[in-house]
């Protein structure tokens, strides 16, 4: 539900790393990485945090590495959630009450005591200036560059997502998997893409499986197979006209999905039919947590970077619900309330299933939004 740490203003957000380490951060494991205080997504550097198995040269310890992004559209306040001023006016500290953690001396808000009782498991990151008091910290976290703000860079949008750049770096890992999967995306905005690196870069979105690994009618895997030698042959002619790289981003767009239609690999990760009524039953029929079950199967399944819009809607997102009971955005109490007991049982589920799986110490699960609220609760 945080973010890493400040950045100053007008400075790149990896500005202060030197020449060596900007190219990349290689750590043994996630509470090392922790440990270096780079918790959150814009202290993803690079996609070698993920591909750290590719520098280990023992096959027996060779182990996948992956990031479960939740990412909470529209900015939950930090102040009514994991940083609470209980001593302060009321004014500010909001109307929910403080309950003690797992970590003696820390509180957080009263509607999370599951998130309460497992915060020796995980970090807050509680120093971060977003810079921004609109919703474009949505590209400079996801990128981890402040000028893909795009109120700020008309060219922002050419930032690739750190997704995507992992996605680049790893894209021989599992030809049959994608490596950046976005679930439950409301609208563009809410995510990063690929950029300047193209749109063989861009996220795949898992909005409707269902409907992604079904052939039309009479279309058999031989015959898909003799329509892509032959599309391939048309693209071989028109080749040399291309310019900018757009027909080597469709060769790998149709490899990938000729692999991930005809791959049972695929087919499985993103079956949760082949998930135990037990599994179910324990992550809940709410839309989000049958979400972040995918996620989970997605990342045991070697995809590396899995973000989920956990938003109800587009615009801003669900998580937007500004000051005190101002429609349509709900307020504190009316809008942000209702929201944490979900968020308290599908995190913290998360977190123990991937520990049951002996998953939690390859995947760095990231909960956050793009801000906070202001000190004093307003219109805004």
């Amino acid at each position: 539900m945080t973010t890493p740490f400040a950045t100053n203003h007008g400075q790149h957000a990896f500005h202060h790393f030197n020449g060596r380490i900007r190219e990349g951060v290689t750590v043994a494991g996630r509470r090392s990485l922790l440990k270096a205080g780079l918790a959150g997504i814009a202290g993803l550097t690079v996609p070698r945090l993920l591909a750290a198995q590719d520098d280990i040269t023992s096959p027996s310890k060779k182990r996948h590495k992956s990031v479960i992004l939740i990412w909470m559209t529209g900015g939950p306040s930090h102040i009514d959630t994991l940083d609470p001023k209980p001593l302060a006016p009321t004014e500010i500290r909001g109307p929910f009450g403080v309950i003690p953690t797992a970590l003696p001396g820390v509180q957080i808000c009263e509607f999370l005591p599951k998130y309460a009782a497992l915060l020796d498991k995980f970090s807050i990151i509680r120093s971060v200036d977003c810079r921004n008091s609109n919703h474009e910290p949505n590209m400079v976290m996801q990128t981890g560059n402040l000028a893909a703000a795009p109120r700020v860079n008309r060219e922002g949008d050419k930032f690739p997502a750190l997704a995507s750049i992992i996605g680049k770096e790893r894209r021989a890992a599992a030809r049959d998997l994608p490596p950046y999967v976005v679930l439950n995306m409301k609208s563009r905005s809410h995510v990063a893409w690929g950029g300047y690196l193209g749109k063989g870069y861009d996220p795949f979105l898992g909005n409707d499986v269902a409907s992604l690994f079904q052939l039309p009618g009479g279309l058999t895997s031989d015959r898909l197979y003799s329509r892509k030698s032959l599309y391939e042959q048309f693209d071989r002619l028109r080749r040399d006209l291309d310019l900018e790289g757009s027909m080597d981003a469709a060769d790998r767009y149709t490899q990938q999905a000729v692999d991930m239609v005809l791959g049972q690999r695929a087919r499985s990760a993103f079956d949760l039919t082949l998930e135990s009524p037990e599994t179910h039953a324990q992550y809940g029929k709410h839309e989000w947590s049958q979400q972040v079950l995918l996620a989970r199967r997605l990342v045991e399944a070697g995809v590396s970077f899995v973000t989920i819009d956990l938003s109800h809607h587009g615009a801003s997102g669900t998580w937007d619900t500004h000051g005190d009971n101002i429609p349509p955005y709900g307020g504190i109490w009316n809008g942000l309330r209702p929201l944490l007991p979900v968020f308290d049982h599908l995190f913290t589920t998360l977190i123990l299933d991937l520990k049951q799986r002996n998953l939690l110490d390859d995947t760095l699960v990231l909960a956050m939004g793009e801000f906070g609220r202001t000190p004093q609760i307003g219109t805004q």
